[in-house]
C-alpha cells in the first residue's frame, strides 16, 4: 500500500492496491452500498463536507449519512485515515465529476497492464442498471460489445410499463453486436417492451432516410426518443479493429476518409473530432439513429467505455453528450484527467 497526504489537513488516504480484477470483483466493487459508503466518508474525512452537504450531494438523508459514517469506522475503514480499497478510486470518480461536470463518475479497477478493461467496465454497467432502471422509465440504448456483455451482470427484475428503445438502426449482417439484439434482452430482463429502428444504421441517401421515416413507421419510434429518462451509449474508436468496422458495416475506404476528416471515433455511428464536433462528412447525414439533441436532452446520459483507443472518443463524447454518469476503468480515467490537465 502507498500513502498519499490529503490535498487538505486531515486525514491521509491509504490508496487499495492495483492489479488484476475479475469480473466479479469488479461487480462488488461496484455494489452501491459500498460506494455510498466509502464516498461519504472521503466527502466528511478527506473534503470535509458537512454532514448536511454530504446529504444533499448524494441525494440522501442526513440520518443515512451519519449512518454511513458509522458503518465506515466500524468496518475499520476510517482511523485516521479513509482505508477502504475504494479510497483511491473514490478520488479519481470525485476528481472526474468536478473536471466534466458529472452526476456521478464510476470508475472500476484497471485488469493490469496490456489488458482489455471492457469485462470490468461491462460488469460496473450491470451492477449500475440493476439498480437505477425502474419501472415507467423510457430507456434508450446504444449497441457495442462493452454493452452487451453487461447483460450477464444486469440483475433481472419484472418492471411496469418500461419502455426500451433501440437509438440505432440494425445492421444487416447476422452478428451479436447488432444494437436490435441488444435492445430485445435488455427488455426481456427487466420485462419491458423493446422499440426498434427497423432499417439499416446507414443508407444510401436522405431521400432513402426521409423516405423510412415518414412512410415505413419510424417516426413513432424517434419520436419515443425525444422523451428518455435513460440513454446508456457507449463509444468506438477509429482504429481499424474497432467494433464500428470490424462488422463491416463501414469500408475501410470510408474509415481513412473520416480520419483525414479528423474523427477521432464515434457514438451511434456518428463521427466526431477531438473537440466533440460532428466532422464534415457525408456518412454523418445518412445515420438512422435518434435525433442527437434528443440524447443530450434525455434526463440521465450515461456514458460508458475504457481502454487507451477509446481516449480521445471518450474525451470528445463529454463534450458533445454531457453525460451525467460516467463509467470507465481507473487507467482511462487517469489519461482523462491529464490529458485534460494539459489543454
Amino acid at each position: 500500500m502507498q500513502e498519499a497526504e490529503s490535498p487538505r489537513d486531515g486525514p491521509i488516504l491509504m490508496a487499495g492496491p492495483n492489479g488484476s480484477a475479475s469480473s466479479e470483483r469488479a461487480a462488488e466493487i461496484g455494489s452501491r452500498a459500498d460506494r455510498m459508503r466509502v464516498r461519504a466518508a472521503w466527502m466528511y474525512y478527506v473534503e470535509q463536507m458537512t454532514q448536511n452537504d454530504i446529504a444533499t450531494a448524494l441525494g440522501i438523508g442526513r440520518v443515512s449519512v451519519v449512518r454511513l459514517l458509522a458503518e465506515a469506522r466500524n468496518r475499520s475503514e476510517v482511523r485516521i485515515s479513509v482505508a477502504g480499497e475504494l479510497a483511491e478510486l473514490t478520488q479519481i470518480e470525485r476528481a472526474l465529476e468536478a473536471r466534466f461536470t458529472l452526476e456521478t463518475a464510476i470508475v472500476v479497477p484497471a485488469p493490469g497492464a496490456g489488458r482489455d478493461p471492457s469485462p470490468v467496465i461491462s460488469a460496473a454497467i450491470g451492477a449500475y442498471l440493476s439498480k437505477t432502471v425502474a419501472s415507467g422509465m423510457t430507456v434508450g440504448l446504444g449497441w457495442g460489445r462493452t454493452l452487451l456483455d453487461s447483460l450477464p451482470f444486469t440483475d433481472a427484475q419484472p418492471l411496469d410499463d418500461l419502455r426500451v428503445v433501440s437509438l440505432l438502426g440494425g445492421i444487416s449482417q447476422a452478428h451479436r453486436f447488432n444494437p436490435a439484439e441488444f435492445a430485445w434482452r435488455f427488455a426481456q430482463i427487466f420485462n419491458g417492451d423493446a422499440f426498434l429502428l427497423t432499417a439499416p444504421a446507414i443508407v444510401d441517401s436522405l431521400a432513402t432516410k426521409t423516405a423510412l421515416i415518414e412512410h415505413c413507421g419510424l417516426r413513432s419510434t424517434l419520436d419515443m426518443a425525444a422523451h428518455l429518462d435513460l440513454v446508456v451509449l457507449s463509444v468506438g474508436g477509429i482504429a481499424a479493429n474497432a467494433t464500428t468496422y470490424r462488422t463491416g458495416y463501414i469500408a475501410e475506404e470510408d474509415r481513412l476518409s473520416l480520419q483525414e476528416a479528423g474523427a477521432v471515433g464515434d457514438l451511434l455511428f456518428h463521427f466526431i473530432d477531438r473537440d466533440g464536433t460532428l466532422v464534415d462528412h457525408p456518412i454523418n447525414s445518412l445515420i438512422m439513429s435518434a435525433d442527437m439533441a434528443s440524447i443530450r436532452g434525455a434526463a440521465r446520459r450515461v456514458v460508458a467505455s475504457g481502454g487507451p483507443d477509446k481516449i480521445d472518443i471518450l474525451r470528445a463524447s463529454l463534450a458533445f453528450v454531457r453525460p451525467s454518469v460516467l463509467i470507465t476503468d481507473e487507467l482511462t480515467a487517469t489519461s482523462l484527467l491529464d490529458q485534460t490537465a494539459d489543454i
